[in-house]
């Protein structure tokens, strides 16, 4: 057989790459829903457990820290052991937690569960996505990457409709609110079951046989580890191989603008109904129809990643973000229906770009270390993120136009490391843009047509 150095890069869209999108889509949907549906408990939750402003920042920013911790944690893990077992592990994890959530009776108790479902969403995002990176085509990846994480805001607006739905339950509804993540995992759990281990985690590891029979069982009999591309080797993988040169600046890049994206958008889907009644609008209708304008905006922002590129993608959304939070921030007088119409162009552009936290990461970083460097990432996006949720009561109290005041200033920051960092990787193979290579991209092996898929 003649070795095909670029099958996985050069391969084309098939079933099996759609089954592992979608699998894969299943923990950050659950990430928007778990986020979003504390705002919507928090109705009959507040009431309940007799809790202060104090008491909700930290009820609501818990969950952050834990993604903070999980991130950091088991994106190393998952480099060490590999995607597969995580991939499972951290589902049931994540309806655990869920289900015990709705047997909390004190506000440390509720604090320590929303901690601990964090870090199993924080897990996901390392263990998922960099599964799904490592079999995606170069041609679709951003798009597909991105797919994953604009179910984050689909889940978010789920969260919103089950929520009303379950209000009219009584006192304890917050309780069947804060359980029903566990049915999402449970439901991706079972679908993931079966899925191959990351050939190109096993040849890093030396483990050829099994890369081979992974190889072989996606793309068919014919193909095996002499097809998938070789990437540049990293001689001592760990955390301290993501803060050192060449990788160092990448890190720092994806890190700022990461946090500048989640730190306005956590703060919203937190606390969403009590800055809307501060700008005088009520009702879930407006809630839901803002949740649903962030998966729309997805929509052009998946068409433009793999047409005008990531970084130039970054920018546009950080200006336009900017400038829509900007005027009703520097202008209190201005009528609600202004301010409520800049979070709208907030969440359409938000919802267009925010994909790039998955996309970004996978693309810079070499397979030994790509789920630790998701994972950091994840991790310092999250300590930002969670000191605006845990202050955002305090804000919405002072103002209801600081919160987007400050939102404007956060993304100015992730403009400015964008222009600074940010740099080009759209239709690049994993081995070049881990490699930090910028030679031309080679076109596509016609002989690579895999025709035999699996789940």
């Amino acid at each position: 057989m003649t070795a095909r150095s670029n099958l996985i890069d050069d391969a084309p869209l098939t079933r099996f790459h759609k089954k592992l999108t979608a699998y894969s889509s299943g923990g950050p949907f659950i990430d928007g829903y778990a986020i979003a549906i504390i705002g919507v408990a928090f109705t009959t939750l507040t009431p309940a457990l007799d809790m202060t402003a104090g008491d909700k920042g930290l009820v609501a920013a818990a969950s952050l820290v834990g993604i903070f911790f999980g991130g950091a944690v088991f994106g190393y893990v998952t480099d060490k052991i590999g995607r597969h077992i995580m991939y499972i592990a951290d589902l049931a994890a994540l309806a655990l937690f869920s289900v015990l959530s709705a047997f909390a009776t004190e506000v440390w108790q509720l604090t320590l569960l929303r901690f601990l479902l964090g870090a199993a969403i924080g897990a996901d995002y390392p263990i998922a996505t960099s599964l799904l990176a490592e079999y995606l085509p170069r041609r679709f990846r951003g798009r597909l990457l991105g797919a994953t994480f604009v179910v984050w805001a689909l889940g978010a607006a789920a969260a919103y409709v089950v929520g009303v739905s379950i209000e009219g339950l009584g006192a304890d509804a917050w309780r069947f609110m804060l359980a029903s993540p566990a049915v999402f995992a449970v439901m991706t759990l079972f679908l993931r079951l079966g899925t191959p281990e990351s050939p190109r985690w096993l040849l890093s590891k030396g483990r050829t046989e099994e890369a081979d029979r992974a190889v072989k069982k996606v793309f068919g009999p014919r193909y095996g580890v002499a097809d998938v591309a070789e990437e540049p080797a990293v001689a001592e993988a760990g955390y301290s191989t993501v803060f050192r040169a060449p990788y160092l600046r990448r890190t720092l890049f994806v890190g700022v603008f990461w946090t500048a994206q989640v730190i306005p958008l956590f703060a919203l889907y937190s606390f969403a109904p009590d800055l809307l009644a501060g700008m005088g609008i009520s009702g879930t209708a407006a809630e839901v129809f803002l949740a649903a304008l962030f998966v729309i905006g997805g929509i052009p922002g998946l068409w433009l990643v793999e047409r005008i590129g990531r970084r130039a993608l970054l920018l546009w959304s950080f200006g336009i973000i900017a400038v829509a939070l900007a005027v009703p921030g520097l202008m209190p007088g201005l009528p609600s229906w202004v301010s409520f119409a800049a979070v709208c162009v907030f969440a359409l552009a938000s919802g267009g770009s925010s994909f790039l936290e998955v996309v970004y990461p996978n693309e810079l970083f070499p397979t030994e270390v790509r789920a630790t460097a998701v994972g950091v990432g994840t991790a310092l996006s999250r300590i930002g993120a969670a000191a605006a949720t845990y202050l955002m009561p305090f804000a919405l109290a002072e103002s209801r136009n600081l919160p987007l005041l400050i939102g404007a200033v956060v993304s100015v920051v992730g403009l400015l490391a964008t222009l600074a960092w940010g740099v080009e990787t759209r239709n690049r193979s994993l081995s070049d843009t881990a490699a930090g290579a910028e030679r031309p991209v080679k076109p596509a092996d016609p002989a690579l047509t895999p025709t035999t898929t699996t789940n």
